[in-house]
């Protein structure tokens, strides 16, 4: 994980992307924002050794494969599974057995997308201000 590293969102809706887009302007942070629509995409763009991310905020239900499968996908490659980025979930759905599969898959987050403009900007910069201060394997040298 680098903290200036980009900010990758995998997110299949326009309306979502649009509503992140406008909170990460807002919230003004320095880093990249990469939005990738089609979850298939984040696999060979993570691959990249010159992608050094520094959080990925994921859907879950999305066309092609899910949330869950695309992070199992992400856990079983070494390449990218070694750039130890946090994996946090973003999604309308807040059941328990979501929320259960996703810390089966390891997921260091699941919220809820919120309604509400500011309520979700807050949830969107608490998110990125506790990645900011934690320690990792990649950030603790």
């Amino acid at each position: 994980m680098r903290r200036n590293g980009e900010i990758i969102i995998i997110e299949d809706d326009e309306d979502d992307r649009m509503l992140l887009q406008d909170i990460f302007e807002s919230l003004n942070y320095a880093n990249k924002i990469t939005f990738i629509e089609d979850p298939m995409d984040a696999l060979s763009y993570l691959a990249n050794p010159l992608v050094t991310p520094f959080i990925i905020l994921s859907d879950i239900n999305m066309p092609k494969i899910n949330g869950f499968e695309l992070r199992d996908q992400i856990l079983a490659d070494d390449t990218i599974r070694t750039k130890c980025v946090p994996y946090i979930f973003l999604s309308t759905s807040k059941t328990h057995e979501n929320v259960l599969k996703a810390y089966g898959c390891r997921a260091q987050g699941y919220f809820k997308k919120e309604d509400d403009f500011m309520t979700f900007k807050t949830v969107i910069k608490n998110i990125v201000e506790y990645w900011r201060t934690s320690l990792t394997p990649t950030n603790s040298l």
